[in-house]
């Protein structure tokens, strides 16, 4: 089945048809682009739709740990990752949540802590050629007395999380020797090195110029 579309400024006949809906929605968008040569070109483009999302990177600035993430990621695993394992910062879907709510509730599910509050820093988009996901970044103060739960993620969702806490200098050197894989927790770690909780601890490690 296929809808049209409203056309806008280079864009018109944009014509949606859904390919899969089986678990998000796969689309394929035939449409006509304005070329900057000033050419009009009917063009196709395959899209997902999962939803936007949330991530978080959780910061003890009393004790310098940040608290991340590990578990299976299957399409790590068919694209060259041994074992499938992800380290990763906190994160997860909206499911129509505000971001602020949305990332609170999966901290506490991943990983047991209930913060107060959480900050946004950045708005990304996470594979504009594919995807349509957007991504809400936060930092967010954590301490061992904020624990509430057990964390791990819900067996309801067939979730397996490990919780890992990490010194600043360790997660420094996992990030600059490339051990970090996941395209957000790298993002994220580099604004808080740059901009955030990590910045003293990243100028204190970096090598001193020749």
């Amino acid at each position: 089945m296929s809808s049209h579309l409203p056309t806008h400024g280079s864009l018109r006949n944009v014509a949606r048809e859904v390919l899969s809906d089986a678990w998000y929605t796969l689309y394929r968008y035939t449409f006509d682009y304005f070329r900057s040569d000033g050419r009009w070109d009917t063009q196709q483009r395959e899209v997902y739709d999962r939803g936007n999302g949330a991530v978080v990177l959780l910061y003890d600035p009393g004790r310098e740990k940040v608290l991340l993430t590990r578990q299976f990621r299957m399409p790590t695993y068919v694209n060259g990752n041994a074992d499938g394992m992800l380290t990763e910062a906190c994160a997860g879907l909206l499911d129509e949540a505000d971001p602020e709510g949305c990332i609170q509730k999966e901290i506490l599910e991943e990983t047991g802590y209930r913060v107060p509050r959480v900050r946004r820093v950045l708005e990304a988009y996470s594979s504009p050629g594919a995807v349509t996901e957007k991504l809400y970044y936060f930092l967010a103060e954590y301490a061992p007395e904020m624990k509430a739960g057990a964390g791990g993620g819900l067996d309801s969702e067939s979730e397996d999380i490990e919780v890992l806490e990490v010194s600043y200098a360790e997660v420094l050197q996992a990030l600059a020797q490339g051990r970090i894989r996941d395209a957000k927790t790298v993002l994220l770690l580099q604004y808080a090195a740059l901009y955030g909780p990590l910045r003293e601890a990243f100028l204190n490690s970096a090598p001193a110029p020749r």
